[in-house]
């Protein structure tokens, strides 16, 4: 994997978990500024995951396995859209705790991510 690139993902969605938490704290659901920093934490994974799977095909192999690997990669791909789509159905402030929870979830699959490739 790429180190830079999973940093700068984790990065990018402790950012965003903590401008939607600063907007939960101030009651209000997510806006669309914050739809905006969701699709661009969304384009990091997806980087991630052609990344990924493109070092599989030349035949890199990750230390703890191929299968859980893929797994965690398709997880992150799918955390902030799911998060995203909740905040959508609820148009209050838990929307925004959604999305916040959501950064901190894809923070921590990316530590996974480094620790399961062999970092």
């Amino acid at each position: 994997m790429l180190v830079a690139l999973t940093v700068a993902t984790a990065v990018a969605a402790l950012a965003l978990a903590a401008w939607c938490g600063w907007a939960a704290y101030r009651d209000q659901p997510t806006k669309d500024w914050h739809f905006i920093g969701m699709a661009v934490v969304t384009v990091l994974t997806l980087v991630q995951l052609v990344v990924g799977i493109v070092q599989l095909a030349r035949g890199e192999k990750p230390e703890q396995g191929t299968t859980i690997f893929v797994a965690y990669l398709i997880g992150s791909f799918a955390c902030i859209p799911a998060a995203c789509f909740m905040s959508l159905a609820e148009r209050t402030r838990w929307g925004s705790i959604t999305v916040a929870a959501g950064g901190v979830v894809l923070a921590v699959l990316q530590v996974r991510l480094y620790d399961i490739w062999g970092g």
